[in-house]
Parts: structure tokens; C-alpha cells; sequence
């Protein structure tokens, strides 16, 4: 698999600014090349792609389980809109891609870092691949949740959301690590500060997430508000969400690096 520069002709020079100079000088005699738009420039797509489709897959599994009232209105969990068909099949697809594509930005993510040591030597390797590896784990216990409803397999989807939890904001938290060790190479800093803000509301969301679920009781996909353990029901639910809209828009906070590169498969006959 190999880095290559976004634009033909051009080279990406490691700087502040991160400057960009002509490899070779253009013939007059030929025509100027068309301005691309910015979803055009490197792999910014996949981010985007990430993004947009794993809102997507949270949205239409909550307004599916709510207009066949299999759910109620306020604090339901993430999983009991994807608990009953036909919104668990949606769920299950949609979360499944989610992960696939997932996985594919984080390895991207990795090749980018990974060419920047190279020339930098600003990252350490292995905090890199140590991200990786959280990355991939984060995307496998989605896979999980994705193919044991929280209903049908109670356990392996719970773990399955551990794994998917824990790790993703590990991940998060290697990552802007990262992009703070690379600067001013790659991510300017604004981009870290964002990516930090994130972290940090992750990873202060994530706690009452675990611990309250552990005190919730009732599995009723209708929760009775007077019961005692509807407070860490609530309190579960609500950062539940807020851990994974963080999770899933720290990756917006890849577009502008993701226009930089491309990769290519080279294939070499033994």
C-alpha cells in the first residue's frame, strides 16, 4: 500500500503551513487543470462517508423504533431502537457498514501517521500502531453489537458495546496524542484543540455510561419512570449517546488531512 500526494505533479513539503510546491513545471501548451471541489481532494470522502452514514444509522433506527412506538420518546438506549424487527435489521445492516468503513478510515488515519514518522520522526511508531490496533478492536465490538441484538443475545451484545466504548475513546485519546506530537506536521491547531475537546467529553461521558448501566434493573424497552433505578437509566442513556456522537465526529476532524494523500495497491509478481 502506497502514500501518495492528493494532486498529480504536486508534493506535500511538512511545514507549519504545510506548504505545497510543483514537482515539475506545466507546459504552456496545456490546458489549465480543472479546480477539483473538496470532496474531491485525497480520501476526504471516507471520513465524510463515516460520518454522515453512522448518524444516519443512529437517526433512522431511533424514528423507525418511535413511529412503531417500540420505544420511548426520551432516553432510550441506542440499542433498544435496534432491539425489534424491522428496526433491528436496519440497525444491524447500517451499523455493520458503519464499522467496515470505520475500519477503513482508521487504517488511512494509520498509513498518513505512519508516512509522517518516516519523514519527520516527530511520532513514535509505536503509539501509532498501538492506536491501530484500538482502533480495529473499537470497529470489531461494532461488528458485534451490529450482529447480536441486545434482546436475542444479551451478554455478547453488552460486551460487544464495551469493547466498542472503551476502546474507541482510547482510540480518540491516542489520536489527539498524536496529532499534538506531529504539530505543526499534518493537523494545524486548531484541528488539535478540536480533537481534544472531543477526547475529553468522551472520556468524561463514558464513565457514567458503564457504571450507572451496571445499576439498571429493568430491560423493558419501555421504562417506568418511578422506578428507583430510572435515574442511572437516564443517566446511562444520555451520555451513552454523547460518547458515541463524540466518537463518531472525531473523524470530521480527519477531512483536512485526508485531502493530502491517496493510497494506491501495488501488486508485485514473484
Amino acid at each position: 500500500m502506497t502514500l501518495l500526494p492528493s494532486s498529480p505533479g504536486l508534493k506535500v513539503i511538512p511545514g507549519p503551513t504545510r506548504a505545497i510546491e510543483p514537482a515539475c513545471s506545466l507546459d504552456r501548451r496545456q490546458s489549465t487543470p480543472r479546480a477539483m471541489w473538496w470532496f474531491e481532494q485525497g480520501w476526504c470522502f471516507l471520513p465524510v462517508f463515516l460520518v454522515v452514514w453512522s448518524s444516519s444509522t443512529f437517526i433512522v433506527s431511533y424514528v423507525v423504533a418511535l413511529f412503531r412506538r417500540d420505544v420511548d420518546v426520551l432516553f432510550p438506549y441506542i440499542s433498544d431502537t435496534g432491539a425489534n424487527p424491522p428496526e433491528s435489521c436496519i440497525f444491524g445492516m447500517m451499523t455493520f457498514d458503519s464499522a467496515c468503513a470505520g475500519m477503513a478510515t482508521i487504517y488511512s488515519r494509520f498509513k498518513f501517521v505512519e508516512k509522517l514518522c518516516e519523514e519527520t520522526r516527530a511520532v513514535n511508531p509505536r503509539l501509532n500502531k498501538t492506536a491501530l490496533a484500538l482502533g480495529m478492536l473499537s470497529c470489531l465490538g461494532n461488528c458485534v453489537v451490529a450482529t447480536f441484538q441486545e434482546t436475542a443475545v444479551t451478554t455478547v451484545h453488552d460486551i460487544g458495546a464495551l469493547l466498542f466504548f472503551l476502546t474507541g475513546v482510547l482510540y480518540i485519546l491516542l489520536q489527539t496524542a498524536i496529532s499534538y506530537h506531529a504539530f505543526p506536521y499534518g493537523s494545524s491547531l486548531a484541528v488539535c484543540r478540536a480533537r481534544l475537546a472531543v477526547a475529553v467529553l468522551a472520556s468524561l461521558a463514558i464513565f457514567p455510561t458503564v457504571i450507572c448501566a451496571f445499576f439498571v434493573k429493568q430491560k423493558d424497552l419501555h421504562r417506568d419512570a418511578g422506578s428507583k433505578d430510572y435515574p442511572f437509566h437516564v443517566a446511562s442513556a444520555v451520555c451513552e449517546w454523547i460518547v458515541a456522537f463524540s466518537f463518531v465526529c472525531f473523524f470530521l476532524t480527519y477531512i483536512d488531512d485526508f485531502k493530502l494523500f491517496t493510497l494506491r495497491v501495488k501488486t508485485e509478481m514473484l
